[in-house]
């Protein structure tokens, strides 16, 4: 049977919280990898943590935003730690998305599209005046014409978004329940799946308190 596939983001600089979310979320009722953003990667030990890492799916959300040479030449310089997955910034143009997608050798390249911490509104704010959903479609597109491995969008969209990029979807901004936090666009681990995602990003909802038993709250929740 097909395993469902979760990434957990291991979203604090606190190595002794990291050793824990990993060390608590072994299971064979899933797919698991683990997802390292910004602050922990900026952290101290972060670095040479993930160096160490063996036989787990590393992610790791960089969400590279700069000109062409500097977004291929930061693929280049983390290779040596060897991680399955990487994110972009689909804003960052085409030509960033190629250069980048040329170096990055074993190291899925991951478009990330509008954030999930976005809505129309706050899209507006900064300057965006296509609709939302236009304006994931359109950087969907552009993904697929730099041959990009997989890309990051809201479940709200994957339907639409599966139309014009046909590799892997990586969905983020999952709650078990309506509690939002920082997020706008949200969607539930079933929900998310029904819509078509291959990948959900789980953080809070599985990081935050009792890590094994919202594990099996999750495990409970797809199996129903």
């Amino acid at each position: 049977m097909k395993k469902n596939k979760i990434f957990i983001a291991c979203d604090s600089a606190n190595l002794t919280k990291i050793k824990e979310i990993i060390s608590k979320t072994q299971t064979t009722k899933l797919k698991i990898g683990y997802k390292f953003g910004l602050e922990f990667l900026n952290s101290k030990e972060g670095r040479s943590f993930i160096a160490k890492i063996k036989n787990k799916i590393v992610f790791a959300d960089l969400k590279l935003h700069d000109i062409p040479n500097t977004c291929a030449s930061t693929v280049k310089a983390i290779k040596d730690l060897k991680v399955n997955y990487l994110t972009i910034h689909v804003s960052s143009g085409l030509k960033a998305l190629k250069v980048s997608k040329k170096v990055s050798g074993k190291t899925k390249l991951i478009g990330v599209t509008t954030l999930t911490s976005f809505d129309n509104k706050s899209l507006k704010q900064i300057g965006y005046n296509k609709n939302l959903n236009k304006l994931v479609i359109h950087q969907a597109k552009l993904a697929a014409k730099a041959n990009l491995d997989a890309l990051v969008c809201s479940a709200h969209e994957v339907k639409d978004v599966k139309k014009f990029f046909k590799k892997e979807i990586i969905t983020p901004g999952i709650r078990f329940n309506s509690n939002m936090n920082d997020q706008k666009r949200v969607m539930t681990p079933k929900q998310a799946f029904k819509n078509g995602s291959d990948w959900l990003v789980i953080g809070r909802p599985i990081t935050k308190g009792n890590i094994k038993n919202n594990l099996i709250k999750l495990i409970n929740h797809l199996g129903k």
